[in-house]
């Protein structure tokens, strides 16, 4: 995924709009702490994402404090986009460091719960990029660290919490502007560039699978949307179409779950984006609620705009197109920061983190038994 297009903080705009309620996007929020009082550092660069982590803590008034990488390379690009960051000797020397509070990793996916048992082992919190585990054990395993430690094990599922289209649709669904959801559906594809990704892109055992992978980030969608907090896995599939060059790639996925409170979902993901596309992926969302719905359009608008984040929205009132992009600054990160303070959970609860783990997880199994 690529790093959020927009992080301004500009005033809302209204968008034209039929008789009724202003449903324009809110929750533009400013720095929560000052300089210096509240310390994070980096740790393994190895996808991104960790960018779009940073700039979200930054942002939020977050001081980065120390980096650390294997990699000379990546480290050196992180160290231009971040010139404060101070370059650690070892991953120790962040562990042992009492200013520290929390830190943010996009480590390899299979090695993310290691990496994050021995943070929280050391006292501080942790904020892995998505997907936080490969396996079931590994998720067994860190919650049991969690219950010993009394530390948080967050998660960056960045298609909802750093896109402002997405971000928006939860703002109106809590403003009750679609009444109760019924059913949600993530649409995600993603250009594959195969020639520019690392090796372990391409073998199962290091990111888990495409459900495990990408589908956590669409799974977290539909728990935030419809309130529900288990679901049921009715079907999940996991294919190679095209790319019999890497066996150890799926390119394809889809997953169909029915909430615990009845909401239904479906998912497609996938590594299908076309090459003429001016964007990394058509990414969409679509919820259907008993008063009236909403289309995402997160990343671009064919033919039209691209970056883009818009909102379609129609309910019994209205219908409204809603230009999100650059108007929000994106609030989970000031919440995170102020839950790591405060050992509060406003930001996103541990239970709801680890569930969109274990059900992309699940589907994943399943699919994978299914192909035996």
């Amino acid at each position: 995924m690529a790093e959020p297009v927009s992080n301004k903080k500009n005033t809302p705009k209204k968008a034209n709009m039929k008789d009724g309620a202003n449903y324009a996007p809110v929750g533009i929020s400013e720095a929560v702490v000052q300089p210096g009082e509240f310390h994070f550092s980096v740790a393994y660069l190895d996808h991104g994402h960790i960018n779009g982590q940073t700039n979200g803590l930054v942002q939020a008034g977050g001081t980065l404090k120390y980096v650390y990488d294997t990699d000379p390379t990546r480290l050196a690009a992180f160290c231009e986009k971040y010139p404060q960051a101070i370059v650690a000797e070892s991953f120790e020397q962040i562990l042992n460091d009492t200013d520290t509070k929390l830190v943010a990793s996009a480590a390899i996916p299979h090695l993310r719960a290691g990496i994050g048992i021995r943070v929280m082992q050391a006292g501080k919190d942790y904020f892995t990029d998505k997907s936080p585990f490969t396996t079931l054990e590994q998720l067994a395993e860190v919650k049991q660290v969690v219950q010993d430690t009394g530390q948080k094990y967050a998660v960056y599922y960045a298609e909802r919490l750093h896109n402002e289209a997405a971000w928006q649709a939860g703002e109106l669904i809590k403003q009750g502007a679609i009444g109760r959801v019924l059913q949600v559906v993530n649409l995600a594809p993603h250009r594959l560039a195969k020639s520019t990704r690392p090796d372990w892109f391409f073998d199962k055992e290091c990111y888990g699978g495409i459900l495990t992978d990408i589908g956590s980030h669409q799974v977290e969608q539909f728990l935030t949307y419809t309130g529900a907090t288990d679901a049921t896995i009715n079907f999940s599939r996991v294919e190679n179409f095209n790319n019999s060059d890497k066996p150890g790639l799926e390119d394809f996925g889809e997953i169909s779950m029915t909430g615990d409170n009845g909401a239904s979902f479906y998912t497609r993901v996938d590594w299908f984006t076309p090459e003429g596309q001016a964007t990394w992926g058509d990414g969409r969302t679509i919820i259907i609620g008993t008063e009236g719905n909403i289309e995402c359009r997160k990343y671009n608008d064919v033919a039209r705009q691209a970056p883009a984040s818009k909102l379609f929205f129609t309910n019994n009132q209205q219908e409204q197109e809603i230009d999100c992009l650059g108007q929000s600054a994106f609030p989970y990160f000031g919440q995170l920061i102020l839950d790591v303070i405060n050992r509060t959970e406003n930001a996103m609860s541990q239970a709801h983190t680890f569930k969109a783990a274990e059900l992309s997880m699940s589907a994943q199994q399943k699919a994978d038994l299914a192909n035996k």
